[in-house]
């Protein structure tokens, strides 16, 4: 690739020295704000990456990957984990006075914070870098830091892989023209980038049509969480089965913020209204949970009066009562496989854009009417 702009060029367009250029990158915090934006804006019309990028080029290859994740929104020291020891009193531990059922429902609580989904496909990047002898750079911003941080992974790495939404397009863009980007997507927003997705069509209608065929279930409801081409996608998969059974789509899909308030607002305004679909069709498993809880709140039954299902396949709908039917994505594999694309795309540059949909698979449990396999 050619040498691009360097750490002086981009100090004399902001018109700051080079030491306040390298301290936005590498400690954002210690810059004022209207200063950093002036260096920022400068890096991106320049197309800059930080020069720990240079060094490692100089050498051949850094030898390092780089993920660029969601903000962990978890604190570790809030005592939501599972550490310590186990409690003595292991007689019963379905009763609520012991001990040990108090273990295993914080234990099951914990389930609902992690794994998750970005947790179990960092694993596989994870994985897949230690097995092929390449170390890995794994970061995360916020609204205000997080181009600045994504930059200086990008210059400390040969490739960097990134969920969706966690950057915006133009910074990715920016950020390919100098090291290989894959993203764990549907490839809407940059047909330039890799990308590494799952059959989100196919996943949501198997389960919905095992609601309609199995279980007799007509009035059905997509809850979509937050709008995203992997939920769009889901959505069609959906009215492809309402289509292929003869069933009109009488309900419109839902579309909250994400939140687990605005999730429980929808369930809530549908109890109030009386109109209790026969399913919910979630988008995720964690956009079911709460759906679960919603419901459990209002003492509605699952699946006797409604039925629930969601997508990813996390550990926290193995566990909960009643346990989720869900479309499993092979998460470990598709983190696997982004390894496999930065790395391919290192020693192929020039190959048109790849776009690797993986396969699903429905795992039916209890809050459809089934009973785990």
């Amino acid at each position: 690739m050619a040498k691009g702009p360097t750490v002086y060029h981009v100090a004399e367009r902001a018109g700051v020295s080079i030491a306040t250029v390298s301290f936005t990158f590498r400690q954002p915090d210690k810059v004022k704000a209207s200063t950093r934006e002036l260096v920022l804006a400068a890096a991106e019309e320049l197309g800059y990456v930080p020069s720990a990028s240079a060094r490692g080029l100089a050498r051949g290859r850094t030898g390092a990957l780089g993920l660029f994740a969601y903000d962990y929104l978890l604190d570790p020291a809030d005592g939501m984990h599972g550490d310590g020891p186990a409690p003595e009193n292991t007689e019963n531990p379905e009763d609520p006075e012991n001990p040990a059922a108090a273990d295993l429902e914080r234990r099951n609580e914990d389930l609902r914070l992690f794994p998750l989904y970005v947790d179990e496909v960092q694993r596989g990047v994870e994985l897949e870098c230690w097995r092929r002898g390449q170390a890995l750079l794994v970061g995360g911003g916020n609204p205000e830091n997080n181009e600045a941080v994504l930059s200086d992974i990008a210059g400390r790495v040969d490739g960097l892989a990134v969920f969706p939404r966690s950057v915006p397009s133009e910074a990715l863009a920016r950020i390919a023209r100098r090291i290989p980007v894959v993203e764990v997507s549907e490839n809407v927003n940059n047909r330039a980038l890799d990308h590494v997705t799952v059959d989100n069509i196919s996943g949501v209608r198997a389960i919905t049509e095992h609601l309609i065929s199995a279980h007799g279930l007509s009035d059905l409801l997509f809850l979509g969480g937050m709008p995203s081409s992997d939920n769009e996608q889901r959505l069609e998969g959906f009215r492809a089965a309402l289509h292929d059974a003869g069933l009109p789509a009488t309900r419109e899909p839902k579309y909250p913020c994400g939140s687990e308030q605005s999730l429980t607002e929808v369930v809530a305004d549908i109890l109030r209204q009386g109109s209790l679909p026969e399913a919910f069709v979630c988008a995720t498993d964690q956009d079911a949970l709460v759906v679960m809880d919603a419901l459990a709140a209002a003492g509605v039954g699952i699946p006797q009066d409604v039925a629930v299902t969601g997508f990813d396949g996390i550990a926290a709908g193995r566990v909960i009562k009643p346990s989720l039917t869900t479309v499993r994505q092979p998460m470990e594999q598709m983190g696997r496989t982004m390894v496999e694309l930065l790395l391919d795309r290192l020693d192929h540059p020039d190959k048109p854009a790849v776009n690797l949909r993986l396969p699903v698979r429905v795992v039916l449990r209890e809050s459809c009417g089934c009973q785990p396999g």
